[in-house]
């Protein structure tokens, strides 16, 4: 048990903490984040998890993950947030390959939506990557604020660069403060590996100079996303959109070339396999298992 919720499945884990399918005593699904048991000694940590919680809890949950229940000050902190019918788009990409022009415009702008449903109440994200994307059956959402801060906020570490580096700004990859428009570049980061099926600036262990130094690779990204796209990774943060331009030029593409299908039919399929998976879960005994399918929607 983790609180009041029953461990179903281990759902995945990251820097910060494990992630845990569990069903509550009316066998409601939730995803229950706990912190590594090698940092509850670590007083900033501990805050970083509070953060999360408080984070979490800021934005609206029609653009991330609800919270339901929260104990940040437990000998084991834990968040449970609402589970979601939908899968993330990093395992969508990794299994059926680039999103077709359609479905990437429509998820860029429920992105921007997220954006500044975040930004409204003094949050960066700081982490906005594929993994962190769910395209649920309502429309995308944004998840994990694991590493987000308040604006107004001092830093946790004077020297640590949080984040994930192939979607991370030029200015979080050299260590400065960052803003808003930070969370833009890695909006636009995310959506070239929709459309194309690879991050803009590849992957290795230099890609944070490419980001800050290097030209970004657009080759295979649709021409309609293209003008925009360039502009959400400027080096300069104040030449790049903010996420209402964003949303109004990319709601102005779908209203003029696309109709309203979402989600794909074969975001759709895996959404059922995930579907089906919980369900064999929760049917079998209160033991904790390992998910069948990759890909499971978890606030890591």
């Amino acid at each position: 048990m983790i609180g009041p919720y029953r461990v179903v499945a281990r759902l995945g884990s990251g820097g910060m903490g494990e992630v845990f399918l569990g069903a509550s005593p009316s066998r409601r699904l939730v995803a229950v984040k706990v912190i590594r048991s090698e940092l509850l000694d670590d007083p900033r940590w501990r805050e970083r998890f509070r953060r999360e919680v408080t984070s979490a809890r800021s934005v609206s949950g029609f653009y991330t993950a609800p919270v339901v229940d929260a104990d940040p000050d437990a000998p084991q902190p834990w968040l449970a947030t609402q589970y979601i019918r939908g899968v993330s788009l990093s395992a969508v990409v990794q299994e059926n390959g680039p999103l077709q022009e359609q479905t990437a415009c429509r998820l860029g702008a429920g992105l921007a939506e997220a954006l500044i449903a975040i930004h409204g109440v003094g949050i960066v994200h700081r982490d906005l990557k594929p993994s962190n994307v769910l395209l649920a059956s309502d429309g995308p959402r944004v998840i994990d604020f694991g590493i987000a801060r308040p604006l107004d906020a001092l830093p946790l570490s004077r020297t640590e660069i949080l984040g994930t580096p192939a979607y991370m700004s030029p200015e979080q990859a050299l260590g400065d403060p960052v803003h808003p428009e930070s969370d833009v570049f890695s909006l636009g980061s995310t959506l070239v590996y929709a459309a194309t099926g690879a991050a803009p600036f590849g992957g290795g262990r230099k890609v944070r100079g490419r980001i800050v130094y290097g030209e970004p690779d657009l080759a295979l990204l649709p021409a309609p996303m293209l003008g925009l796209v360039t502009r959400c990774l400027e080096k300069d943060p104040g030449e790049r959109p903010t996420p209402e331009q964003i949303l109004v030029a990319l709601s102005t593409l779908l209203d003029a070339h696309y109709g309203e299908e979402w989600p794909p039919m074969d975001v759709e399929q895996l959404i059922d396999v995930r579907e089906r998976t919980l369900v064999e879960l929760t049917a079998e005994q209160p033991t904790l298992r390992e998910p069948h399918q990759e890909g499971v929607q978890g606030p890591i």
